[in-house]
Order: structure tokens, then C-alpha cells, then sequence
């Protein structure tokens, strides 16, 4: 029969192994605790990495995250400065820093996030009301690359339009003077004001995507499509005075060499005429009777005229052959 000692050892060493189980607890390197006892803090936080111990079925540990962690606002329809409705979509990155506050004033992760909403939210609903759309749409650092435009010598915003166009872009742009980074870095630094006391520390805020309420877009594109049918016509334009000058250019080029071609061609009839003209006077100058009676007969040939009337005496020199002919066929 066993003593009644050694029967309750097993049970004395599982009660114990429980007991040992729920006094040691591991900290990961991601991981930061605070002890509580009978829900009260008990000592400092734990955030370094490790074996622990807590007093078993007493005390409890409440494990918070140390890296950094994402929030994500609901889109929201807020008005700028120049009377422009626009969604805003915004995200920011926070992170537990004092894990004893944040047990004591929020409690949770989840009832973290229902706090940052709160604050976030109106944060970016004034920067956003208080700047105009042009700051919240445009980056930072553009006077410095319109500087290199300038030094490389290519001219600011060439490529958007007229000069018209060009000189209410300038006029714009000189008019704005912070950024979406500036913005933003301003909303970080008002919202942190607001969470040291939560044991919370804001890291980042962004402005995920801005866009036109449904109300307005429509205008927006048809008004972005009209620009860029009157950018389209500009080019047209341009490419129909391209076309125009290089059509007359050519019109002048055929019209050189058409008339260097006739010059030339004339110069040639000129010089072949001549040297005709020639030829025929060294052979009339050998027997000009006979030239006489060619011409004579070449003028009877196109004596007949319809559109004109000769009167001549039969006495006339130039019927001499016609007088003769008798005696020249009887001989």
C-alpha cells in the first residue's frame, strides 16, 4: 500500500509546475509589458527583452506592441480656402512610448485608434481649410527646380501652353508658399501636442489621395478635356502654318528652277536662232537673186489672209515674177 505522502507528490508537483508556468512570462523584442495587480500597475515597464517573473494568479501581464504601427482615416469631404470641396484620404504612423500611461488613459489598441481619429481628423480639417488646394496638391522644393530650369536654359513651363497660359501659372505660383510637405509636417507637429498625454507618439501623417467630390469632377474633367482640345488646336495650328510655310518654299524652289529652266531654254532658241539666222545669210549672200524669188514666194504663200485686205497696183514690185512668168515658161 503506498503512503499517502507519496500519492499526493504528483499532484503537489503539477500544482506547482502551474504555478511556475504563470509566474514566468517572455518578453519579445517587439513586445513591451506592464504588470498589473488586481488591475493596478504594479512597478515600471518592461520593455527589454527576456525572461520575467510575476506573482502567480495575482499579478498579470499586459503586453503592448513597440514597433511602429499604422492608422488609416476614413476619407472625409472637406472645403479648402478657395471654396473647392475634396475627399481627403489620410494615413499615419504612431507608436506606444510610455506603455504605464497608455494602460492607465487608453487601454487598447483599438480604443487607441478611436482617439487618433478624433484628433487626426480635425487636425487635417483645419490645415486643409486653412490652405488652398494648389498647396495641398503640389510638392515642395519647386522654386529650386524652376531655378534649374532657368540655369539650364530651358524656360518655365514651356511645355503647358501659350504664354498667356504661362503667365497665370507664374502668377500662381508666386503665390503659394508652403507645399503638402510643409503641411503636413505642421499637422504632425499640432496632433502631437495632443497625444503625449495618452502615452502615444505620433511619427508621420500623409495625405494618401486627394480627389474632386462626385458634384464637381465631372466639371473637372470636361474642363481638363476642353484644355487639352484647345493645346491639341494650338498644335494643329502650328503644324498648319509648318505646313503652309513649307508648301510656298517649295512653290518658290519650283518656280526658280522652272524659271531658270525657261532662261536657259530661251538662251538656247536665242543661240540657235542666231547661228540659223547665220547660216541662212552666208547662203543667200552667195546668189541674192535668188533669195528675192524665195522671199517673193514664201509672201505668196501667205498672201491669203481672211482677216485683212491689200489693195496693190498690178505695177507693184512684188508681182514682178508673176509679170515674168509668161516668158519664163515659154523659154
Amino acid at each position: 500500500m503506498i503512503p499517502k505522502g507519496i500519492r499526493i507528490l504528483p499532484l503537489v508537483a503539477v500544482i506547482l509546475a502551474i504555478l511556475g508556468a504563470t509566474a514566468l512570462f517572455v518578453v519579445t523584442e517587439t513586445e513591451q509589458v506592464v504588470v498589473t495587480q488586481w488591475g493596478k500597475p504594479v512597478g515600471e515597464p518592461i520593455t527589454q527583452a527576456g525572461l520575467h517573473f510575476k506573482i502567480p494568479l495575482i499579478q498579470k501581464a499586459n503586453y503592448f506592441e513597440k514597433r511602429v504601427m499604422k492608422w488609416d482615416g476614413n476619407p472625409n469631404q472637406i472645403p479648402t480656402k478657395d471654396k473647392k470641396y475634396i475627399w481627403v484620404d489620410v494615413t499615419a504612423r504612431w507608436r506606444i512610448k510610455d506603455p504605464l500611461l497608455f494602460l492607465k488613459r487608453v487601454g487598447s489598441v483599438s480604443t487607441a485608434h478611436s482617439r487618433l481619429d478624433g484628433i487626426i481628423d480635425s487636425v487635417v480639417r483645419d490645415y486643409v481649410s486653412n490652405n488652398e488646394l494648389e498647396e495641398l496638391v503640389r510638392s515642395e522644393g519647386w522654386e529650386d527646380a524652376r531655378k534649374n530650369l532657368l540655369e539650364a536654359g530651358i524656360s518655365d513651363f514651356s511645355s503647358l501652353g501659350s504664354q498667356t497660359d504661362r503667365e497665370q501659372l507664374g502668377e500662381v505660383t508666386d503665390r503659394l508658399t508652403k507645399g503638402r510637405e510643409k503641411i503636413t509636417r505642421e499637422m504632425v507637429a499640432d496632433a502631437s501636442r495632443l497625444l503625449p498625454e495618452f502615452g502615444i507618439e505620433l511619427m508621420d501623417i500623409r495625405i494618401k489621395r486627394i480627389n474632386y467630390v462626385d458634384t464637381v469632377q465631372k466639371k473637372v474633367f470636361d474642363r481638363m478635356i476642353s484644355e487639352r482640345k484647345r493645346i491639341a488646336a494650338q498644335y494643329r495650328s502650328q503644324g498648319e502654318g509648318e505646313r503652309a510655310a513649307i508648301l510656298g518654299q517649295m512653290d518658290r524652289e519650283v518656280a526658280r528652277i522652272a524659271s531658270e529652266a525657261f532662261r536657259t531654254s530661251q538662251e538656247i532658241r536665242g543661240k540657235a536662232d542666231a547661228e540659223a539666222t547665220r547660216i541662212y545669210a552666208e547662203a543667200f549672200q552667195k546668189n541674192p537673186e535668188f533669195y528675192e524669188f524665195y522671199r517673193t514666194l514664201e509672201f505668196y504663200k501667205n498672201f491669203n489672209n481672211s482677216d485683212s485686205s491689200f489693195i496693190l497696183s498690178t505695177d507693184a514690185d512684188i508681182f514682178k515674177y508673176l509679170k515674168n512668168s509668161g516668158e519664163t515658161s515659154k523659154r
